[in-house]
């Protein structure tokens, strides 16, 4: 498991993420504080607080393409 930080504070930002994040085949969590939700719904993602920046939790080998796209969206001080 390898956690980033991301921020996705528009709805812009929310719908790409989860377009992203569905074509691979990682299971990915988003943690809000004590929540937890699949980061692949987007009805989950939209349950969190979006003003803070979320940890991600993306689960089994990451393919360097992965990383490379999440760039976008973690903070400056994220992985």
């Amino acid at each position: 498991m390898k956690e980033f930080t991301v921020c996705l504070d528009t709805i812009a930002r929310v719908k790409n993420f989860v377009n992203l994040v569905n074509r691979f085949d990682n299971d990915f969590d988003l943690c809000a504080g004590r929540y937890i939700v699949d980061a692949k719904s987007i009805m989950g993602i939209f349950s969190l607080e979006l003003e803070e920046p979320l940890s991600l939790q993306v689960h089994g080998e990451i393919p360097a393409a992965l990383t490379e796209a999440l760039a976008d969206y973690c903070t400056p001080s994220a992985g």
